[in-house]
């Protein structure tokens, strides 16, 4: 078998659900495609599968570095692509699960990463000045260095921010327009779950308050605890960022909330960007009118072919 079936979408929308019944259904194993699911000790705020997916279906990619550990898309890539390989050699189908598109994208158009070493000055330098209240400083430097890179980024996602503008400084061209491609020797049916937006931002919301509720805040606070500070890139995601602030004495509870829910519509806004509606690759499904039989139908088919 030399097929993957890539399950995208945003946030919030119902993918890892839809993902572990179709692993069921077709004899499947899934491999991550979230930046942030790859963290250890960040459960609740990254919504990682409960464990009784994870019983129910093989997972791969999850909890694989501590907080701290800096990891590349190179990186991923190589791992992802391991992976794959290893659950078709059993014959099985692999499902590639996530939101985020720098990883969904490098893996199923085979990108060819910049060999950029990590420059560490340089680097923590500019998570000095993100630190001191300058993340939007270094997003704007970004969009004036490479305006097709920074379209791609959620400007809040510092880390993501800081790579661009690392494998940027020294290139006469931006990296982003001598992207190279080698595609994978696999073929790919990409099913994408949508929603309408108001609706998205309501249940984004809604699951933001049930996160709380199953103590996302004591998860904050024992990250904290074990020295994973809050200038880490892992710890600048969306969610965390906020919810250390609080825990710091620099805003309510409710502010933060507040915080979160904004910001996670502003990601939303990003993986559009990411996966466009108007993409002919995607089959897309609205999960209000969603038929899981023609889903059933459509990967059967797929698999026939």
């Amino acid at each position: 078998m030399n097929k993957v079936l890539a399950i995208i979408g945003p946030t919030g929308i119902g993918k890892t659900n839809l993902a572990v019944r179709l692993a069921r259904r077709f004899n499947g194993e899934i491999v991550n495609a979230d930046s942030r699911q790859i963290y250890r000790h960040m459960n609740i705020g990254t919504a990682k599968p409960s464990q009784e997916e994870l019983s129910l279906v093989q997972h791969h990619l999850f909890d694989i570095i501590e907080p701290d550990r800096e990891f590349s898309l190179a990186e991923y890539q190589h791992l992802a692509y391991g992976a794959i390989e290893a659950i078709q050699m059993c014959n099985k189908l692999p499902l590639l699960v996530g939101g985020s598109g720098l990883y969904v994208w490098a893996v199923l158009e085979g990108w060819v990463i910049p060999a950029v070493p990590p420059d560490i000055d340089f680097r923590k330098s500019l998570e000095q000045k993100a630190a001191e209240g300058g993340a939007d400083e270094l997003y704007q430097e970004l969009k004036k260095r490479d305006p097709i890179a920074a379209v791609k980024i959620d400007p809040h996602n510092v880390r993501r921010v800081i790579r661009a503008l690392e494998v940027n400084k020294d290139a006469i061209i931006p990296f982003s327009a001598l992207r190279k491609k080698k595609p994978p020797q696999f073929q790919s049916l990409i099913i994408g779950l949508t929603a309408d937006r108001k609706e998205l931002y309501h249940q984004v919301d809604e699951r933001v308050d049930a996160m709380v509720k199953r103590g996302f805040v004591g998860e904050v606070q024992k990250l904290l605890g074990m020295d994973y500070n809050s200038n880490l890139p892992s710890m600048f995601s969306i969610g965390y960022r906020e919810i250390g602030q609080y825990l710091q004495g620099e805003m309510t509870l409710a502010e933060a909330l507040y915080k979160i829910k904004v910001g996670t519509h502003r990601f939303i806004r990003h993986q559009y960007a990411w996966f466009r509606l108007k993409d002919e690759r995607i089959k897309w499904f609205d999960v209000a009118d969603m038929d899981e039989k023609v889903i059933e139908k459509t990967v059967a088919d797929f698999l026939k072919n």
